[in-house]
């Protein structure tokens, strides 16, 4: 079997493909490296079954060749980051937009079916206990940037379940709740690499807005599992499924957990939101996942907490 991994040199992209070469399948990815590196690929470089190919969603033509000898496709491309978005906005809104339009197009007309990331950013302010995949998105204002990157996603599932439904593509949608583990950069705004690499240098730990929001954090290996299981499912076709762990903490106390669990001098700082992003974002006080239909698909459950996360982002990072 011959899997294509679009935005395989990734942070979850290459987990995913060294996973999938460990288990004995031929890889391609497809990446143009914009916020990946080829050194997150120097474990699958090395095997036979692998190979990288430099180029974009984008291009719909190099996505008809790459396609062509094809199996199966996990599709991962995408700009991420807060930072990114609201930066870049309106390629941050091509990638994520027209890069999945032309993928499943692609797709389809071989009959390849297509693995979607999604992200819990599709919830957008909605604060519930525990989100379902049922439950209503509650988005802010569409000239506040922040919000492209969720009404983004919004449409690739849209997308992809309208080529399920009408031209019978097989496609699994799953929303991944911060995903977080070795090889993720702090430098597009996620939180855990940031404050991590900050205490282990003594640094100050940043924390945006008051700290009393709250988030739930997955380990890398735990997601690749999850995708995996799923990916082969007959019964996640057509659905849409959560990923993550349900175990939430808040900023501030994310920020004291790293600094005792790194022995680190650190400090904890805030500065307002206005000051880390500009004027064009807006944060929701939690987002909480419900796992419930991951867990009737599949079995899954998360097996490694915080501190395992820590003390493995801990490890690459000193190394």
């Amino acid at each position: 079997m011959r899997i294509l991994v679009t935005g395989g040199a990734g942070f979850i992209g290459s987990h995913l493909s060294d996973r999938l070469i460990a288990d004995g399948y031929d890889v391609v990815v497809l990446d143009d490296l914009s916020t990946g590196s080829i050194h997150n690929l120097s474990n699958a470089s090395v095997s036979p079954n692998f190979k990288f190919i430099n180029g974009s969603v984008l291009d719909i033509e190099t996505l008809r060749s790459v396609v062509e000898n094809i199996d199966y496709i996990f599709h991962l491309a995408a700009a991420v980051g807060v930072f990114n978005i609201v930066k870049d906005p309106l390629t941050s809104l091509f990638t994520n937009i027209r890069g999945t339009e032309n993928l499943l197009e692609v797709a389809s007309s071989r009959g390849v079916p297509v693995f979607v990331t999604s992200s819990s950013e599709v919830y957008g302010k909605n604060t519930s206990n525990s989100l379902k995949e049922t439950d209503d998105r509650i988005v802010g204002n569409p000239l506040i940037l922040r919000w492209s990157y969720s009404e983004a996603k919004a449409i690739d599932e849209s997308l992809a379940y309208a080529f399920h439904l009408e031209r019978n593509l097989d496609v699994r949608i799953v929303r991944l709740f911060n995903t977080v583990g070795p090889r993720q950069l702090g430098s597009y705004g996620m939180v855990v690499p940031r404050f991590v690499e900050s205490a282990l240098s003594n640094q100050d730990l940043v924390v945006y807005g008051d700290g009393n929001q709250t988030r739930c954090f997955a380990h890398v290996l735990d997601v690749v599992d999850a995708i995996l299981l799923l990916a082969f499912s007959k019964k996640a076709i057509g659905k849409v499924v959560n990923i993550g762990n349900s175990f939430e903490i808040s900023m501030n106390e994310l920020a004291k957990k790293i600094i005792d669990e790194t022995k680190s001098k650190s400090k904890i700082t805030h500065i307002p939101y206005v000051a880390a992003y500009g004027d064009s974002f807006e944060d929701m006080s939690r987002r909480v996942p419900n796992i419930e239909l991951i867990k009737q698909i599949t079995g899954w459950v998360p097996r490694y907490d915080l501190s395992k996360i820590i003390a493995d982002m801990k490890a690459e990072m000193a190394s």
